[in-house]
């Protein structure tokens, strides 16, 4: 079973419908909610992704949306080592870099998925947008 890493970017594309993205992270989402591929988000990706939804939604409402997420998706873990390993990366775009620093040490991540491949270019993890996944997980 494959082991994702939703970025901040595919959980918000999902959150707030954005066309097209929002097929692709759905139904990323919901192989997640299926079984069929386990998914992760980290700290970082929920704290940001609840401060871009409260701009527009109560508290409780942003609340019971990322509970309802963390149901589906697992939390990875972020310390002091991963923080330092971004802080001293070559990653242009320091949250990118928390993300990737945060599946590598977890060590099972087989791909992280994000629509922003370009911040990944030093990642050692495959990287792909949601689309081009679901194409080679469907053609199995």
């Amino acid at each position: 079973m494959d082991r994702v890493l939703l970025d901040t970017d595919v959980v918000l594309d999902f959150f707030f419908d954005r066309k097209p993205f929002s097929i692709y992270a759905s139904a990323v989402i919901s192989l997640c909610e299926l079984g069929s591929i386990k998914g992760y988000i980290t700290p970082v990706i929920i704290s940001n992704t609840y401060y871009i939804l409260r701009q527009g939604s109560r508290h409780d409402k942003v609340i019971r949306k990322l509970k309802d997420l963390v149901q589906i998706v697992g939390v990875l873990e972020m310390d002091k080592e991963v923080v330092i390993n971004a802080l001293n990366s070559t990653f242009n775009d320091f949250e990118d870099a928390l993300q990737n620093f945060t599946a590598q040490k977890n060590g099972t991540i087989d791909v992280i998925l994000t629509r922003n491949i370009k911040d990944y270019k030093n990642s050692k993890i495959a990287v792909m947008p949601p689309e081009s996944y679901l194409k080679m997980f469907t053609n199995r």
